[in-house]
């Protein structure tokens, strides 16, 4: 499988635009680029149900915590205008490149 180039990235501000979830935003927590996929924070809860393990000092019980997105279905939120947008590359007078905003130019990079 490919690996796909993401312009989603660990602390974006992102909103969801799919699925059960769609509207939310949040913050994302882990990129899974081999996958293509994200982890947002407060968003996709799964419920896993666990056995306790006195060894690795687990209790048991149910645990809910945020599954992985596709990455697809979630675009950044601009810093500046505060919009959800999707995401162009610039290029800075000293040699980097930057992360844009396609609806205000603003750079999503600090």
């Amino acid at each position: 499988m490919s690996r796909l180039q993401t312009p989603v990235r660990k602390n974006d501000t992102v909103v969801v635009v799919g699925g059960k979830d769609r509207g939310k935003r949040g913050r994302v927590l882990r990129v899974i680029p081999d996958r293509n996929r994200v982890i947002v924070e407060g968003v996709n809860f799964i419920k896993r149900h666990t056995r306790p393990n006195p060894q690795k000092n687990v209790k048991g019980g149910v645990v809910e915590r945020e599954a992985s997105l596709h990455a697809s279905n979630v675009q950044i939120v601009c810093p500046d205008c505060g919009a959800p947008t999707r995401i162009g590359r610039s290029l800075l007078g000293d040699g980097r490149k930057v992360r844009v905003c396609r609806k205000c130019d603003g750079a999503v990079d600090k």
